[in-house]
């Protein structure tokens, strides 16, 4: 957990590295994956570096990788894991021996490999897309005869059409028809005026309408349309994608119509047909019978070509990622490389940030890498000065750590070595969580989940998973702590599904409830001697009728509790940090004026609380009663004063007296401050429990006066807490710009000792911060009561959701109650488990990213990025 406190050690290093070995060198560098490079070329174009060939090169191989991938998917095929990254990397490239080749061998292998497999695959689509047009246009003309012959047998005579005759032009689509014919087989000048000429084809089912729309528009009527549907879906020869179609023919009487509905068809795609004359019967049989045959050779053929399209895919499908991989490893040398500069002839010098535990894992790799090639001129691997800017910031996380860690990274990268977040975010959040989500069932739905989540690591390690599905992957063990707080919390309030549970047996007890035959209004006894619930509260709180005033006041206490509690820590390791970073200025002029102010008011409210439920006021108020002396609740057990109970010195001659011995006249003229005998001062005297809001309102309106003071002295103590409170603010503002100014101290961490100190820049800022942590500790403490009020709603949803689903129903009948359990897991499942769960998370969230974090934390670092095959293989999964 100290190394999660702050962050690694970071060393500036020189990397000095022959230009024969360079590969080898960076490529033992990118497993351990602990150095930062610098690009020491920033002037030059990505197209003057040094090794851009190379970069192309596999940026070439990347995309003849990504069409093997995409045929694969064509035809259904997952591609073969290639196993883990850091199996991957053990095992080496996909090559059979890459321990004996060169970075430019490999790339060369890879080249000839895949370059064999594209162009045998690409002449196997383009074949494919021949065959696949020729077979669609065998099938279309096949439906075409079809669908004509049916048509002129059907409707042809209805039109009182007999004969119907193509004219010449072959596949060109237009042809000449006589319809009516003179009995004695010769037109007459009738016949002739009534020949009609036809064009029929193919179109897109969708187009139909607007295809048919296009005709009438453009003929303006005149001609004569009929569509039929192709059962059997027709596929595109680029997509591959099935297209329904239909057959459609067009009669018309005139070459300009003609005109119109070829330019008509071309423009929606339509592919069109010449057929024979359809009364020659043996004639458009032959034609169907020679396109059927052909059909059917064309198939065989196409089949053929996608069987060795699927076997070819099939077999690169174990290797794609293998060999995306191997590429992707070299690229990221190359590219790594092209950051290095050539200051001497035959060698590279590089520079980085370097995780300071890993230097000598990094020169002993180095040193390798030129020992196995036999390199006279020694390799050099060196600290240097370290150069603006701050060193990044890098945590080492685990599987536990990291959701944690993102979720701190998510609002802003710490600086480096200042205290992590993460470190107090991993046990808060979780239970923030639970104070707002308290229920035992309902936690215990999100505990499972987050168990299985766990159950199944592993699986979900290798498995590729949807982004929502990764990022509850990686909060696994978030999620369950968040059930377990929830779980834990709902124990405390005692609550289960809006029920008490009587674990321990409640201590109170409402007349005729074992007989369920309590009336509205029943006070409940205790069953015995005072004793407080062994653990959470007495489930007779859920059935009393001021439950909500009690919870409110409970839940309202512990969530103010928490948060001041909670800021305070977070303005405490204000301090650490300067006290880590020697800011000597920040430590004793703004962290001690910041607790000062903290402390005076804010962390006295919360020993006013705990004061306020540590005194038995039974005793106290009974103190100040007036009792007849020697009666039945004279020398009661309740009243535990020091002194005990004193004699009645009956000065009024009433016969009645307070515990201390106060003589009582009756007549009510006496107040609360007379009787007791505690002599705190106000109109309570001690006696009398007090409204801490308003005795919080008037330590600062009201100084000095305490109506209800529950200790003595406490005005003065109060006094002096305000006076602290007024002299930390102009503290906090003005002594750390004025020290600045006089030359005692700098800007703080990360900033420069020669800059230019500006005072009125300085006071500015100095004055926001003031504004900001005074105002902010007011409004991040009544922020914090959002933990009392989701509590309250999700508790009282969770009592509607019963009362209305499940009671109402149960008196009625069996089927009735069977309806509303339904209303019932489903109201809860859907508002409960669902948008509940993510609407305390986000609640928490912010309470942390606001509230928490803002008290010390600056979020202006820079993420460690280092040069790790690890992490670039992990990215593509």
């Amino acid at each position: 957990m100290a190394r999660w406190f702050r962050s690694e050690e970071m060393d500036y290093i020189s990397l000095i590295v022959n230009e024969d070995a360079a590969h080898d060198c960076l490529s033992d560098l990118g497993l351990l994956g602990v150095i930062q490079l610098t690009d020491l070329n920033p002037d030059l174009t990505p197209f003057q570096r040094r090794y851009v060939s190379y970069v192309k090169r596999c940026d070439e191989l990347e995309r003849k990788l990504r069409f093997f991938g995409a045929e694969c998917d064509k035809f259904g095929l997952d591609l073969e894991s290639a196993g883990t990254p850091d199996q991957f990397l053990e095992n080496g490239s996909s090559t059979p021996s890459p321990a004996t080749q060169t970075g430019a061998q490999l790339l060369e292998t890879l080249e000839v490999e895949l370059e064999g497999y594209e162009t045998q695959l690409r002449e196997l689509n383009t074949y494919s897309e021949k065959l696949t047009l020729e077979y669609n246009e065998k099938v279309e003309l096949q439906e075409v005869l079809e669908k004509a012959r049916r048509f002129f047998m059907t409707d042809a005579p209805r039109l009182a059409v007999s004969e119907l005759t193509a004219s010449p032009g072959g596949r060109s689509g237009g042809k000449e028809t006589n319809l009516l014919e003179a009995e004695e087989g010769g037109p007459s000048a009738r016949d002739m005026d009534m020949r009609f000429s036809s064009i029929t084809g193919v179109v897109a089912t969708e187009e139909k309408v607007r295809f048919e729309r296009m005709i009438f528009r453009a003929t303006r009527g005149n001609c004569y349309v009929r569509f039929a549907e192709i059962k059997q879906p027709i596929t595109d020869p680029e997509s591959g994608a099935e297209l329904q179609k239909h057959v459609f023919i067009v009669f018309y009487k005139s070459s300009a119509i003609e005109s119109k509905l070829k330019k008509i068809c071309d423009a929606f795609a339509a592919h069109r047909y010449s057929l024979p004359d359809m009364d020659d019967a043996a004639a458009v049989d032959r034609m169907l019978t020679e396109n059927a045959q052909e059909l059917v050779d064309s198939r065989t053929v196409l089949l053929k070509n996608q069987d060795t399209r699927y076997r070819l895919c099939q077999m690169l499908s174990k290797h794609v990622e293998r060999w995306t991989w191997t590429v992707l490893k070299e690229k990221a040398i190359y590219h790594s490389l092209n950051q290095f500069k050539a200051d001497v002839q035959g060698m590279l010098r590089g520079e980085g940030w370097i995780v300071r535990t890993a230097l000598e894992d990094a020169r002993g790799a180095v040193n390798r890498a030129h020992a196995s090639m036999d390199m006279a001129m020694p390799s050099l691997v060196d600290l240097v000065p370290k150069p603006w800017p701050t060193p990044p910031t890098h945590f080492e996380t685990n599987k536990f750590t990291y959701g944690y860690q993102e979720f701190v990274n998510t609002y802003g990268i710490p600086r480096y070595r200042e205290a992590n977040p993460a470190l107090f975010t991993a046990a808060t959040f979780p239970f923030l969580f639970g104070v707002m989500y308290g229920d035992i069932g309902h936690g215990m739905f999100l505990f499972v989940a987050g168990l299985l989540l766990l159950w199944n690591e592993k699986a979900n390690d290798e498995a590729k998973l949807g982004e929502m599905m990764a990022g509850m992957h990686s909060g696994r063990y978030m999620m369950t702590m968040m059930g377990a707080c929830a779980v834990y919390a709902g124990v405390v309030y005692n609550d289960c599904f809006s029920l008490g549970i009587n674990i321990f047996g409640s201590k109170w007890a409402y007349d005729g409830q074992d007989d369920l035959a309590v009336e509205e209004g029943t006070v409940a006894e205790l069953t015995g001697a005072y004793e407080v619930y062994p653990f959470g509260l007495d489930p007779a709180w859920h059935v009393a009728s001021n439950e909500l005033l009690f919870f409110n006041s409970f839940k309202m206490k512990i969530s103010v509790i928490f948060g001041i509690f909670q800021m305070f820590m977070g303005t405490c390791l204000r301090g650490i940090n300067a006290v880590f970073f020697k800011e000597w200025l920040d430590l004793f002029f703004e962290f001690v004026p910041m607790v000062m102010f903290a402390c005076s008011l804010f962390m006295y409210m919360v020993v006013l609380i705990f004061m306020k439920w540590s005194i038995d006021w039974k005793s106290r108020m009974l103190g100040a009663t007036c009792l007849a002396y020697g009666g039945d609740g004279w020398n009661s057990e309740d009243y535990t004063h020091p002194d005990g109970w004193q004699d009645c010195d009956d000065s009024y001659g009433t016969g009645y007296c307070t515990p201390s011995g106060i003589s009582c006249t009756l007549d009510g003229t006496q107040q609360t401050a007379e009787l007791c005998d505690l002599n705190y001062g106000g109109t309570g005297d001690g006696c009398q429990p007090p409204n801490l809001i308003t005795t919080l309102i008037n330590i600062a309106l009201s100084p000095g006066s305490v109506d209800e003071p529950m200790y003595e002295g406490q005005s003065g103590v109060q006094n002096i807490l305000l006076a602290f409170a007024l002299i930390s603010v102009p503290v906090l503002l003005c002594a750390k710009p004025y020290f600045i100014s006089k030359g005692y101290g700098g800007g703080g961490h990360g900033h420069g000792d020669d800059e230019e100190v500006n005072f009125g820049e300085i006071f500015i800022h100095q004055a926001i911060e003031t504004i900001e942590f005074v105002l902010g500790m007011v409004s991040n403490t009544a922020s914090y009561l959002r933990l009392w009020a989701l509590s309250l709603a999700h508790s009282e949803l969770a009592t509607v959701f019963w009362s209305k689903a499940m009671l109402s129903t149960m008196q009625v009948n069996g089927f009735a109650t069977y309806l509303g359990f339904g209303i019932f897991a489903g109201t809860t499942l859907g508002v409960l488990l669902m948008m509940d769960v993510l609407e305390c998370f986000l609640h928490a969230l912010r309470l942390h990213w606001v509230e928490f974090q803002n008290k010390f934390f600056k979020a202006d670092g820079v993420r460690f990025s280092p040069y790790s095959f690890h992490a670039i293989l992990k990215e593509t999964q």
